[in-house]
């Protein structure tokens, strides 16, 4: 085989170890952030741009020092894989060396740091904890967190609030309290997404020491408890737009209500039965993502309709 097969068969498997189907979560979340300072008047593509590279690189060394750590617990070797969970198998198959992989982890969070340092200096010292929190959660996540019962809560925080106001923060220079109200929708159907994806894991979590809902609530309580999350995104809303903290054009969200009641519907249904929630975990995911993409969307309508 040619040397160009072999660099390219390397990195399609360290790209695979990334878990690049989890990643487009970002650039959605981060734009809820950017898309409150634009209805605000403030756009900087560059700034925004260079966010999301840290954003990214954030959640490429969270996935892959996931991954090692799992690995090295054995939890990976007792998973059921599926499409939405169970790691990215790599490790497990011996196709990478693990030092190596939790190298690689380190390497993309310091780079993500490094941007983050560039905001530090040339928007102000209000980017600094949010960074020093990203930093320490994405490393202890998998060690401490999923061993806490906070591994949902901090995910949540993480692509919600938290990463919403670094993008404004970056836009504008200025805190507000707008773009973490705005984040809370991200943020809980992240939240969500990583809870229903806990549900084929119960077993093996349990046999390496991890605590998250799922386990403390069962999966018969925890699948009711999935339809009281997924819902509050839109009561959520709904209120704030009622009370006139949201424009109305936030209700766009509601054109996902059909997913949600499918999602449901199949958990609530199917929580027991591995195969048969797999299409409910998909749904999920496309639930989550397209409501993301309508919050965003929600944002930017706003001043475009006031201006019309």
């Amino acid at each position: 085989m040619p040397p160009l097969f072999w660099m390219m068969k390397g990195f399609r498997l360290w790209f695979m170890e990334t878990r690049p189907q989890f990643l487009i979560l970002t650039p959605l979340t981060f734009s809820v952030g950017v898309a409150e300072a634009f209805r605000e008047g403030t756009l900087d593509p560059l700034r925004a741009f260079l966010g999301l590279v840290g954003a990214l690189l954030a959640h490429i060394s969270v996935n892959v020092i996931n991954d090692y750590f799992d690995y090295m617990s054995g939890l990976d070797l007792r998973v059921r894989r599926t499409p939405f969970s169970g790691g990215s198998g790599i490790l497990p198959k011996g196709l990478l060396e693990p030092r190596r992989v939790f190298i690689f982890s380190l390497i993309c969070l310091l780079l993500g740091f490094s941007i983050g340092l560039y905001f530090t200096l040339t928007v102000g010292w209000v980017v600094l904890p949010l960074m020093i929190l990203a930093g320490l959660t994405i490393y202890f996540y998998t060690t401490h967190l999923a061993h806490w019962y906070l591994g949902e809560l901090f995910t949540g925080l993480n692509f919600g609030p938290l990463m919403s106001l670094g993008a404004y923060l970056i836009q504008t220079g200025r805190p507000a309290l707008s773009p973490m109200i705005f984040g809370v929708v991200p943020g809980i159907l992240v939240g969500t997404l990583l809870f229903l994806n806990e549900f084929p894991d119960v077993e093996a979590d349990r046999a390496v020491g991890r605590k998250n809902l799922v386990i403390l609530l069962g999966r018969e309580r925890a699948s009711r408890a999935y339809v009281m999350l997924i819902s509050s995104p839109y009561l959520w809303v709904v209120l704030h737009v009622i009370m006139g903290w949201m424009p109305v054009t936030m209700l766009v969200i509601l054109v996902t209500l059909p997913l949600a009641l499918k999602a449901s519907m199949g958990v609530l249904r199917h929580h027991e039965e591995l195969e048969l929630l797999i299409p409910s975990m998909a749904t999920n995911v496309m639930l989550v993502l397209s409501t993301t993409l309508a919050t965003t969307v929600g944002l930017v309508l706003d001043p475009i309709l006031r201006q019309a």
